[in-house]
């Protein structure tokens, strides 16, 4: 089996367990802190990102990047220098944006945000700041070197110190106020992210193949030319990753104050962009690990086969991915259309937010092609094309939510078309683009089966919640309708000819199982 597979793999395993304890990090908090909580911890959290992009400087993927081409090379001490030159611009830019944010804080929460209250949260999860940006680096690293493991059980390890520490720390501090509560959920986030780092930093000391203190500052010195690569990297990386977060920065404000001018108070303001992204965005984003895993995975297997010049491999590898996102996202979109209301009530005792997952859902089929789409563009030395289309997102979907949601027929409801929109449009753009260097082959017709097995699924799956088991129990309803949802969506797609068994037998462990 080949790294990319290996690799794609470790990761959707891992992304799988991560999103899902991710999820019970985010039900957790909803029914710790309520949703004016969560909407003071989503107000505050796009500052934090922000902040971390500027830190982390599109780096990762550049890490990653030229890492799997030094090793492709056998040129080792290169890699030393890449890992120094990262960890040496990573730490500098840390110790420059940590007390910074912390000064800014004050001026952030009384003039941009509309709710004050969003100091104590900025304040918590400053100290996160240079701890990602060194765990960053490490995972780069791996990720170059096409070992996914490392940074797989890093993300478990976070999540399971998060979920842990969130319930105690919120249920300490909530007599104290809401503002207080949502800091201690940040707190927790912290100290997630430190023993992932602790995890990190223990397995590069095992599997390095070099001594990275001895001569630390001479390889510094002398990575003039690597920092020139790293930086033709991550510069437009950094400026792809920083338009969505300038973007995101401003969504909660942009937001709170467009429904200020549709008559909505400051409070229920709060409450409203909550449920939307705290409530709904989570569940909608839960299936975007198996994006996640293959753009990861993408990056050093296309950029190794671009420095051999081998085309037909980028075009095959992308081919893949497109059809497992496909395939994959078809039956995410079916489960939580069909299944919104049901699932709202289970995880947060409420069914606010059910409302936008039915609207947005059916368009997240297009945005969980994004981010492999972005990663090939950043593989292909095209990632200053994929930050002028993030751009003109960004821009049109600020735009649209202005225009909507400033208008009391629209409210809330605005600022979720405005963020279809911007998605749409930035996987149109990036699509554009790819075809622009890389030509492959669209298969219309797998395509077409694949939405009417889509609807078939989704209406066999909206006929049994609705006829069986009526008067059990919630849970076991959409236990059921989720089985048959599945497997109707499994045997629809084996019967059209759109899963074969080329694609079945490279799954590891369990490919030969489903064959037979």
């Amino acid at each position: 089996m080949s790294k990319f597979l290996k690799g794609t793999f470790i990761l959707l395993a891992a992304g799988f367990v991560t999103k899902v304890l991710g999820f019970i990090y985010r039900i957790v908090l909803a029914r710790s802190i309520g949703e004016e909580g969560v909407g003071l911890y989503m107000m505050a959290y796009p500052t934090f990102i922000l902040v971390v992009t500027l830190v982390q400087l599109g780096l990762p993927v550049a890490i990653s990047k030229n890492v799997a081409e030094a090793e492709a090379k056998g040129h080792y001490a290169e890699i030393k220098k890449i890992l120094v030159v990262s960890l040496g611009i990573t730490i500098s830019l840390a110790i420059l944006f940590t007390p910074a944010l912390i000064l800014l804080a004050p001026i952030l929460s009384t003039t941009l945000f509309t709710d004050q209250r969003t100091f104590f949260p900025l304040i918590a999860i400053t100290p996160a700041i240079p701890i990602i940006a060194i765990s960053s680096v490490l995972r780069g690293y791996f990720q170059g070197r096409q070992n996914m493991q490392p940074s797989a059980i890093s993300q478990i390890l976070e999540q399971i110190v998060r979920i842990t520490l969130i319930a105690v720390m919120t249920k300490a501090f909530l007599p104290y106020g809401v503002e207080y509560a949502a800091a201690a959920a940040m707190a927790a986030s912290v100290l997630g992210e430190l023993v992932s780092l602790i995890y990190l930093a223990t397995m590069f000391k095992f599997k390095k193949r070099f001594k990275l203190r001895k001569n630390f500052f001479k390889f510094i010195q002398s990575g003039k030319k690597t920092f020139k690569d790293l930086m033709d990297i991550a510069l437009p990386t950094t400026g792809s990753r920083m338009v969505g977060s300038i973007a995101w920065f401003f969504e909660p404000i942009v937001v709170v104050n467009s429904l200020a001018l549709a008559g909505v108070i400051a409070v229920d303001a709060t409450k409203q962009y909550g449920a939307l992204t705290g409530y709904a965005m989570p569940l909608l984003m839960l299936p975007s690990f198996v994006t996640f895993s293959l753009a990861t995975s993408l990056v050093p297997a296309i950029s190794e086969a671009n420095s051999r010049n081998n085309h037909k491999l980028i075009e095959y590898r992308l081919e893949q991915a497109s059809r497992f996102v496909f395939l994959s996202g078809g039956l995410a979109v079916i489960v939580l259309y069909v299944l919104a209301e049901p699932l709202m009530e289970l995880m947060y005792g409420s069914t606010k937010g059910s409302y936008f997952v039915r609207l947005m859902a059916p368009f997240f089929i297009i945005y969980y092609f994004q981010g492999p789409l972005q990663a090939v563009l950043q593989a292909l030395n095209l990632a200053r094309a994929a930050m002028i289309n993030s751009l003109i997102g960004a821009v049109v979907k600020t735009a649209v939510i202005f225009i909507l949601a400033s208008q009391a027929t629209f409210g809330i409801t605005g600022a979720a078309l405005g963020i279809i929109v911007g998605f749409v449009l930035v996987t149109f753009l990036h699509l554009a683009t790819v075809l622009k260097k890389v030509s492959f082959s669209f298969h219309v017709r797998d395509y077409l089966k694949g939405f009417l097995v889509m609807g078939v699924a989704g209406w066999i799956g909206n006929w049994v919640f609705g006829h069986f088991l009526v008067d059990e129990l919630l849970m076991m309803r959409v236990f059921l309708s989720l089985i048959v949802i599945t497997l109707t969506y499994a045997l629809l797609l084996a019967m059209m000819g759109l899963i074969k068994k080329d694609d079945l037998i490279r799954i590891p462990w369990i490919g030969k199982f489903f064959i037979r």
